[in-house]
């Protein structure tokens, strides 16, 4: 999972890029990066986070009516400058490409670019693999044309394997962006008249004062010429299966991914809640959510059993995502430091502890036992997602299955293993609900190990043996 923003049409696409980045900057705190384009392209890549990289200084020296920008959280590749994103290619015109995803055969493909295509990839970061493949078959063109320019995304799609939603500016011809035909991660599209914009998330594109936006479809390439002309074509169709952890964990509550609100899906996940614990509801003095992800499903909980929300854990808002963190002892350290306990609402109290997910345990133990210390009677568990069992290929940094509590021990045994006095999931068919209403369309691969695209097992160890080296 990570961020990308781009915009083309602007009278400073820096101030844009900048303003889009930081509302998606919960995607990824590793590196950051923003390329714009005037007679040349100006780039600035730099680690942490963007507020603390980018100044006025850069407003004149990123200067441009285009550009691209992105926010990485590791997956493929180690975190780093050296692997930061957008990357760049001077051949063929002069390319510069981000991406939010996950290429599956990002080693296999490495090894056939430099053998066969004669591409040398000079980092560790996956965008690479789709930016060479993509600039290979732009190559052999004689000329520059929409129709040529899908031809090169559909040898993408033949050869990149994954999830990927990708933005691109071509040197003095325009404006590139498409999504895979799975359509894993989203990718928004929106225009004023003037500017045209792509981001990760809705709110980016509000907060440059975009109203008007769409999804980029599954399989989709859209082409804006310099002068403003718009090009799209759907060029390859597949069963659409966005990933379901976006509105469970990693979109913002003001976005908007596929037509579906993240604010109400995640209602009424804690609705559908509700439903499993009603049986239950004496058990509990007070609801308390683990912020922030949380809050609006144990607001919904609460309504819907009758009882009390509290604020009982203040978050430092200046310790970034615990889950998106590279290493789990820099995971185990941040808890520490985010979450400070309200002692008066949790002292003595029967306490109902509401999370997104359960990945690993160690945030979950944390966090029972800050609650415990700070008086509670009893600490009751409950997430509003499925138990996460299987790896994720696709963009989330879990892709070895004995990272999982939930392999690790009897599902019963849970409970105690993160020192709670009882432990509720809720069922994947309600969480499938919960989330689409009447859809069903979405990858739900970490939870059910059931995957939409064929994977070789050669590229999956690959993947394993490079994430065991990475920390």
């Amino acid at each position: 999972m990570c961020g990308i923003f781009g915009v083309i049409g602007s009278k400073n696409a820096f101030i844009d890029i900048y303003k889009g980045l930081k509302m998606i900057q919960h995607r990824g705190q590793d590196t950051c990066g923003i390329v714009t384009f005037s007679s040349r392209f100006n780039i600035k890549l730099a680690e942490g986070l963007i507020t603390n990289s980018f100044d006025e200084n850069d407003i004149n020296r990123l200067d441009g009516h285009a550009g691209i920008g992105h926010v990485r959280y590791p997956t493929i590749g180690k975190g780093g400058i050296e692997n930061a994103q957008p990357v760049y290619t001077n051949t063929p015109y002069g390319i510069t490409m981000a991406h939010n995803g996950n290429v599956v055969n990002y080693f296999s493909l490495k090894r056939r670019l430099i053998e066969d295509y004669h591409r040398y990839i000079n980092s560790e970061v996956d965008v690479q693999i789709i930016l060479n493949v993509f600039a290979h078959h732009l190559s052999l063109e004689k000329n520059f044309t929409f129709e040529s320019l899908c031809g090169c995304v559909e040898k993408v799609f033949d050869e990149v394997k994954g999830s990927y939603s990708v933005v691109s500016y071509i040197a003095g011809q325009g404006f590139l962006a498409f999504r895979d035909p799975v359509g894993y991660r989203p990718l928004v599209f929106g225009t004023d008249g003037e500017r045209y914009a792509f981001s990760s998330e809705s709110v980016s594109l509000e907060s440059i004062g975009i109203e008007n936006f769409e999804d980029v479809k599954p399989g989709e390439v859209i082409f804006i010429t310099d002068k403003g002309k718009i090009n799209r074509k759907i060029v390859r169709k597949s069963d659409h299966k966005a990933c379901i952890f976006e509105w469970i964990y990693f979109a913002r509550p003001d976005s908007i991914i596929d037509g579906i609100d993240v604010y109400n899906a995640r209602y009424r996940l804690g609705e559908k809640l509700a439903e499993v614990l009603k049986d239950r509801r004496k058990e509990f003095d007070v609801v308390i959510p683990v912020p922030d992800t949380s809050r609006t499903a144990a607001l919904a909980l609460s309504t819907k059993l009758e009882l009390p929300y509290r604020e009982g854990l203040i978050k430092n808002r200046y310790i970034g995502r615990t889950f998106i963190m590279p290493g789990q002892k820099k995971r185990i350290d941040a808890v520490r430091e985010k979450l400070h306990p309200i002692k008066i609402e949790l002292k003595d109290k029967r306490v109902l502890l509401i999370d997104d997910s359960i990945v690993r345990g160690n945030t979950s133990k944390s966090i029972v036992k800050l609650v415990r210390e700070a008086g509670a009677k009893e600490v009751h568990f409950a997430v509003y997602s499925s138990p996460l069992k299987f790896p994720c290929y696709f963009g989330i940094d879990i892709q070895k299955t004995d990272e999982f509590i939930a392999n690790k021990t009897d599902f019963e045994k849970i409970a105690t293993e993160i020192g709670a006095d009882s432990l509720t999931y809720l069922p994947l068919e309600k969480m499938i609900e919960g989330v689409g209403v009447r859809r069903n369309d979405f990858c739900t691969s970490c939870f059910s190990g059931k995957y939409d695209i064929p994977l070789d097992q050669k590229d999956i160890d690959d993947i394993k043996k490079d994430r065991t080296n990475s920390f």
